[in-house]
């Protein structure tokens, strides 16, 4: 995907069915030029959602054998909160190898790159791409697109938990000037020191801001904050 968020966010902002969320997944694809892009869904009572490119076929097998059980990117993810590089994860077991190969065969590319998200009341989801390239163009890819696929996947998360519930969104109280510039540089992409750089305060302060911005919005963790602060059009990048 080149240059900002914003076509995505335009787009999403419209999606008022989970219909129009799935399209949306197929078109975050093709931007983002994977093989495959997943959002899955499960909230504190069972209820699953799932929107996909995987085909028809591999997803009814993947259900019929049950291959969450052995499967290392859910696996993975139930005990992280940082987005898992495939690459990381244990698939040296036989039912591992086995269950890899056939995904392969069913289009599930060998890289990719899953972010765990925990919501609301229990609510997990998971936001993954993978594709087909070779290890020193994945780097590549990663190093240039994780960012920006960390707040996509709490965009959709969010999209998603308006659709199912109406809305997500807790009274707010306005940002102030300091925390407003504050999530607008990690939105940029810069780094805490960075950012604390250019805003001319210290780190320790600057952690205060994002700590005070998360609390106002109501949201679970600074990724979600700064999603939540460019839905809401607090800030703009």
């Amino acid at each position: 995907m080149q240059g900002n968020l914003g076509p995505f966010i335009d787009r999403l902002s419209r999606a008022r069915t989970l219909d129009d969320l799935s399209d949306e997944i197929r078109w975050l694809r093709d931007a983002f030029e994977v093989e495959n892009l997943v959002y899955h869904s499960v909230n504190s009572t069972g209820d699953q959602y799932a929107a996909l490119t995987y085909c028809d076929d591999w997803v009814q097998r993947y259900l019929d054998s049950d291959f969450a059980r052995i499967d290392p990117v859910v696996q993975g993810c139930f005990r992280r909160f940082d987005p898992v590089d495939w690459s990381e994860l244990d698939w040296s077991g036989k039912p591992q190898r086995a269950f890899r190969e056939e995904a392969r065969a069913a289009g599930v590319g060998a890289q990719g790159l899953s972010v765990p998200i925990r919501g609301p009341r229990g609510q997990f989801a998971l936001f993954t791409v993978n594709t087909e390239c070779s290890d020193e163009a994945w780097a590549r890819y990663s190093d240039e697109h994780l960012s920006k696929l960390i707040l996509v996947a709490h965009y959709v998360n969010q999209k998603a938990l308006e659709i199912e519930r109406g809305t997500d969104l807790v009274p707010q109280a306005a940002l102030s000037p300091r925390e407003t510039d504050t999530l607008k540089m990690l939105a940029l992409g810069y780094s805490r020191a960075r950012a604390a750089d250019r805003l001319s305060i210290s780190e320790h302060t600057l952690r205060v801001y994002i700590e005070s911005a998360r609390l106002k919005l109501g949201a679970s963790n600074t990724t979600h904050a700064v999603a939540r602060a460019l839905m809401s059009g607090m800030i703009a990048v």
